[in-house]
């Protein structure tokens, strides 16, 4: 029962907190994040599509 009731404090906190917040500094917020997360072929594959380029790559310098 202990745990439940934790989770209904978090969960209350955090509803309050976003409420509280300004529209403006929410979408600013958003808006970093957005910039701040990686490409989605990153996310997808990790580093595979930066080999396969940088693979490429090496075989046109040297023709």
């Amino acid at each position: 029962m202990a745990k439940s009731d934790e989770l209904v404090k978090f969960i209350t906190q955090q509803v309050i907190t976003y409420i509280e917040t300004p529209k403006d500094v929410r979408k600013q917020a958003k808006a970093n994040m957005k910039e701040q997360r990686e490409s989605w072929q990153t996310r997808w594959f990790g580093m595979l599509p930066l080999a396969t380029r940088m693979l490429i790559e090496r075989t046109k310098i040297k023709k």
